[in-house]
């Protein structure tokens, strides 16, 4: 028998963007997997498994507790936006340290979340909510234009879109309510103030009350009126960290979060910070990747530490930079060509991955008609000593890289 502790991963995602997640923490502990399918690639990192209905929060419970009644779990874990409050629920029923499904449910509603921001005074955009086209149009009066018309509670940018003029509203809504219904949570559509400036998020780990901010990510968007996260870049020495952390603990403390690892979105206004959201989790786009890279900083390990009632090792052990670029069709249409040079990756030792994620033939789908999951070809990594040299080299990189598609008639 194994001496190291059992911990429980409720869906560990797809081996893409997670599996680092999955193997590093089966670095330090077994894992007994809670997943919607019959694992895979998820088989060299775990001891054992049971295969349930993730979106019915009842199986879910009661597959938690099968689990438990076989194991001596010490935690349970998820890096998965969707069942953060299922997961808190798990925890709870099971005797298990985890931030409570109260608290969960507030970082998941967008309007709750904003509620207490105001209430304990964390600076971030005015919102108001619209249940009809009407309402926001009275809305973008009351709060201006430009405005941000969003799902309450979804996540990935998806719904979320720009308002600049009163005759785009009624598009933007519809863009909005859409993705708005995707939730199982809450449908509703929020209309937000635009805050004007550069967007990062904070990387941060909160130890029985008291969070580190241990990386700050700087991030690409796509083109407007879309909030698409094209790219990011971690730098261990980035001075920004010290400007934002504050704002970041605070928001933090403000929802009520007592221990796990948060992904803070924010964005600077006159050179102040003023929040977007906070995600009870990691990062995703590989972010907890490049922290490491650039960082030393395992934070899926510090995740499951903190489920286990453990402190986690924050202390960095590199001091460089970091960066991922999404790749982007310049259309939508069918995938014709997906090509890196290879020559230039066999000897560019900095290029750390270049991973496709859609094959020839694929529809590849840009907005407003497509999202995140549908527009996105494949990804690289590059690792450097500063931002600077590592945006130099995402540069570098994609003048080698070639994603082609034929506009479907």
């Amino acid at each position: 028998m194994s001496a190291r502790p059992l911990l429980l991963v409720v869906s560990p995602g797809d081996e893409t963007y997670r599996g680092y997640c999955l193997e590093q923490v089966a670095a330090a502990y077994d894992v007994v997997l809670l997943t919607g399918t019959e694992p895979s690639w998820e088989k060299p990192f775990i001891v054992a498994h049971a295969v349930v209905d993730l979106s019915d929060p009842a199986a879910l419970l009661a597959g938690g507790r099968a689990l438990a009644e076989c194991h001596d779990l010490a935690g349970v874990v998820t890096w998965d936006e969707w069942h953060l409050v299922p997961t808190a629920r798990l925890a709870r029923a099971l005797g298990l340290s985890a931030t409570s499904v109260e608290v969960m449910r507030a970082c998941r509603n967008k309007t709750t979340a904003r509620t207490l921001f105001a209430r304990h005074g964390v600076p971030s955009a005015a919102s108001m909510r619209a249940p009809n086209l009407l309402e926001a149009g009275l809305a973008t009066m009351t709060l201006g234009l430009p405005a941000v018309v969003k799902p309450a509670a979804f996540a990935g940018s998806i719904g979320v879109i720009r308002v600049d003029r009163p005759e785009e509203l009624p598009a933007a809504f519809a863009f909005a309510s859409a993705g708005a219904s995707r939730s199982r949570e809450d449908t509703g559509v929020l209309v937000e103030e635009y805050l004007d400036g550069p967007e990062v998020s904070v990387e941060c780990v909160t130890h029985r009350g008291t969070t580190t901010a241990v990386a700050v990510t700087r991030k690409h968007l796509g083109p407007a009126p879309y909030f698409d996260e094209t790219g990011h870049t971690v730098d261990a020495s980035d001075p920004l960290l010290a400007q934002v952390a504050p704002a970041a603990a605070a928001a933090v403390k403000a929802l009520g979060i007592t221990d796990g690892v948060q992904h803070v979105e924010l964005r600077l206004v006159d050179g102040g910070p003023r929040l977007i959201e906070v995600n009870a989790r990691l990062g995703g786009d590989m972010i907890g990747h490049l922290v490491r890279l650039a960082t030393g900083i395992d934070l899926p390990r510090a995740a499951a530490d903190l489920a286990c009632g453990r402190a986690p090792d924050l202390a960095p052990t590199r001091c460089g930079a970091a960066g991922i670029r999404m790749l982007y069709p310049d259309a939508s249409g069918t995938l014709t060509a997906r090509h890196i040079n290879q020559p230039f990756a066999a000897h560019t030792p900095w290029l750390r991955q270049v991973q496709w994620i859609r094959e020839i033939g694929d529809q590849l789908v840009l907005p407003p008609d497509g999202d995140l999951f549908t527009a996105r070809a494949g990804f690289y990594i590059v690792t450097g000593r500063t931002t600077a040299e590592v945006t130099g080299r995402l540069d570098t990189a994609a003048d080698e890289i070639t994603v082609t598609t034929r506009a479907d008639r």
